[in-house]
């Protein structure tokens, strides 16, 4: 049984909501822009964070809410921040069912262009992306990987994923000098990308280590090319 429930919250905000699966209560977070009292459908957005910022109670809080908010409030969509629990990680099944029952909860509350659902993540966000991508393929318009990687442990770790992921616009970056997540990660994942032909873009940079972040973040062509991709 699935439910959720609106904590206050209003346009140009971050909301606290919470999802019920079985015996489990998840608190995940919902960015809603001006643009939602338009009516309109939206694009959604849906924003998997790295390991430091697992927990239980949404990890968008004091003064890193405001920088969150200051950034949020120039993209035109729903962005929904689900958490992921302490010693989980994002292919976990449990976490997998919640994050896809919070995009559900998401897209009941309001209105959603279901052309133009978008998924980035970094570092084990990063992870994350190419699992969902991988599992439930033509789910997303597009996707951002920032420093993360291939999420299957064994085997042939690459080439699996870029078939799933088919055709999906995908754009991913990487620091040259990370030590916490190798760059052959993402050079990997785009190689086995383009030997399938697909839809693929890197920014690479050099003498940048894991917080490759912020030069993604600075990337003046994301935003417009994200919210361009259609299914």
């Amino acid at each position: 049984m699935m439910a959720n429930s609106l904590k206050g919250g209003k346009p140009g905000e971050i909301a606290s909501r919470s999802l019920s699966l079985g015996d489990e209560t998840y608190v995940y977070q919902v960015f809603l822009p001006p643009e939602v009292k338009s009516g309109a459908p939206l694009p959604l957005i849906t924003f998997l964070h790295g390991i430091r910022e697992r927990g239980t109670g949404g990890f968008i809080t004091g003064m890193f809410a405001q920088l969150v908010r200051q950034y949020l409030k120039e993209i035109p969509a729903i962005v929904l921040l689900p958490q992921c629990r302490p010693n989980r990680f994002w292919a976990d099944a449990e976490m997998d069912e919640m994050v896809v029952g919070q995009i559900d909860a998401t897209r009941a509350d309001a209105a959603v262009d279901e052309a133009r659902q978008y998924l980035i993540g970094v570092s084990m966000g990063g992870y994350g992306v190419w699992h969902f991508a991988a599992r439930y393929p033509r789910k997303f318009a597009a996707l951002v990987s920032i420093c993360g990687g291939s999420p299957v442990t064994s085997g042939d770790r690459f080439a699996p994923i870029a078939e799933k992921v088919g055709k999906t616009p995908a754009w991913l970056f990487h620091g040259a000098e990370d030590r916490v997540v190798q760059v052959s990660e993402s050079r990997s994942l785009v190689a086995a990308l383009k030997a399938n032909q697909g839809n693929v873009k890197y920014s690479e940079y050099p003498g940048v280590g894991h917080n490759v972040w912020l030069n993604a973040l600075g990337e003046k062509e994301l935003l417009p090319w994200l919210l361009a991709q259609k299914l």
